[in-house]
């Protein structure tokens, strides 16, 4: 067998979470497989995978070859499909990672559409409002908020977006609407939290004057969806993504305050934040990442 089988091998066994499973797929008998294996640990001199009688696990250096292999595998896929006529045998893994509020609403509706063109596409979908490393976690494509620091990624403006400060109607009638940054003091605040820390210091300018407020937090999750609901439930003033709320806003389920003042929570945040989609630089980019970009900025537009 060539090297690519045995790449190929390698990584059906882990998707497959064992050597007898990925075995049944490929019509292989357990021997052959653990036979495949201890000839391609032996070919590089190096443990790839930890094995017992009942399960496998990767080692770090299996993870790193893992993560090799399939790009190797994309490449090919990517090769055929030029072969075949582009962009009308689509096939292939399609790793995402986005913002949660925004993932749910938009990316996650998208890929569906998407995988209804083209069925040999294998999606999967990460919903995080922490910041993935795409390289380290091979995902082939990011969508960011935010104006982001310079980097090796490759950078593509989907829309113009901002941050608002947005409550429901009951609880405006309730509480009342704040008139100044200060106010919020005396309100309730539903807050984000990345990596343990709520990210409670909410940023305005006045005139030009920037001004931190450090808001009391009433609720906060590490979900941008779980703040966007608490807000249209009336318990409190969630500062958003304007792409996450467009549509509450222009339905009338949440209203924005503090509009003329609102920059934003994180370090780089001005007046206009990105709305962008990010992918590693990489020699090519895969032909099915290449039209899920088209697909969805054109998608997008429609909303």
């Amino acid at each position: 067998m060539g090297k690519v089988d045995d790449i190929a091998l390698f990584v059906r066994v882990v998707n497959a979470g064992g050597l007898a499973a990925a075995g049944r797929q490929l019509g292989l008998s357990p021997a052959s497989m653990t036979a495949r294996v201890n000839a391609l640990e032996a070919r590089y001199n190096i443990r790839l995978l930890q094995r017992t009688t009942r399960s496998i696990s990767v080692t770090e250096a299996g993870k790193r070859f893992y993560d090799a292999c399939v790009r190797v595998l994309d490449e090919l896929d990517h090769a055929e499909s030029l072969l075949k006529g582009g962009d009308s045998h689509l096939s292939g893994r399609l790793r995402i990672t986005a913002p949660s509020d925004f993932g749910r609403q938009f990316v996650a509706p998208a890929i569906l559409q998407f995988v209804r063109l083209h069925p040999g596409i294998t999606p999967y979908l990460e919903l995080s409002d922490n910041i993935s490393n795409l390289v380290e976690n091979s995902f082939d494509l990011g969508i960011r908020l935010g104006n982001l620091p310079d980097s090796t990624l490759i950078v593509s403006s989907l829309a113009d977006n901002r941050r608002v400060l947005v409550a429901s109607p009951s609880y405006l009638n309730k509480y009342g609407a704040p008139r100044h940054p200060n106010a919020l003091l005396d309100h309730h605040c539903l807050v984000l939290e990345r990596h343990g820390e709520p990210l409670k210091n909410w940023k305005f300018l006045e005139g030009n004057n920037k001004q931190v407020v450090s808001v009391p937090v009433s609720l906060s999750s590490n979900d941008g969806a779980v703040l966007r609901q608490w807000a249209l439930d009336g318990f409190g003033i969630a500062m958003k993504s304007f792409w996450d709320v467009k549509n509450d806003l222009r339905e009338g389920r949440l209203q924005s305050i503090l509009e003329e003042f609102v920059l934003g929570f994180q370090p780089g945040d001005e007046s206009k934040i990105g709305l962008q989609l990010v992918y590693p630089n990489r020699k090519y980019v895969p032909i099915q990442v290449e039209k899920f970009i088209e697909f969805f900025k054109l998608t997008l537009l429609r909303e």
